[in-house]
């Protein structure tokens, strides 16, 4: 019987990989996606794709009269203590879904080190499914009790491939990181 299953596992063009984290020392909380897709990676900043809510969401958080360009983007982050990286520091996958990763092939960034920079993390807010399930397995039991408890939630993915809910859906369920970071001041 011949698999239907293609193997790209040697394929380097499948292989993700990361972007460092953005964040200060002071930061509060902590923005975690799976790994970045491919107009992402392809621009070299996070949550590149034009469809995604990502940055939308956040400028309306935080009260930015205007979109912003990137490098203000992540100042703003950095300004509101929100700290933004992704589980995953490399995987295979095909294009751009959490779907198309390949289990197997999944390595972790390194947290442990992360933490020690940003020890005033208060909570991790999770883009989406993908990343909860892989800080759970992958991430969870290498941290010092500390970090291993910290509270964390699980919020809409804002990638266009989530079209359960609307923007505003997703908005209204991203008001937490507001309220977090409310009640960490």
């Amino acid at each position: 019987m011949v698999s239907s299953c293609a193997v790209i596992r040697n394929d380097p063009s499948n292989l993700a990989s990361s972007f460092p984290p953005v964040f200060a020392a002071d930061a509060r909380v902590l923005i975690l996606g799976s790994m970045p897709g491919r107009a992402s990676l392809q621009a070299s900043q996070y949550y590149a794709h034009p469809h995604n809510a990502f940055w939308p969401i956040i400028e309306n958080l935080l009260g930015s009269p205007v979109p912003l360009g990137y490098s203000d983007r992540i100042c703003l982050l950095t300004r509101q203590r929100i700290a933004l990286w992704d589980v995953l520091r490399t995987c295979v996958r095909t294009g751009s879904l959490d779907s198309a990763i390949m289990p197997a092939s999944i390595i972790a960034n390194d947290f442990s080190s992360f933490f020690e920079a940003a020890p005033g993390i208060q909570a991790v807010c999770f883009n989406g499914l993908a990343a909860e399930r892989e800080y759970t397995r992958k991430v969870i039991p290498t941290l010092s009790n500390q970090y291993a408890l910290l509270p964390n939630y699980r919020l809409p993915s804002t990638s266009p491939a989530m079209a359960g809910m609307t923007r505003q859906q997703k908005l209204d369920r991203w008001r937490l990181i507001a309220e977090i970071l409310h009640s960490a001041a």
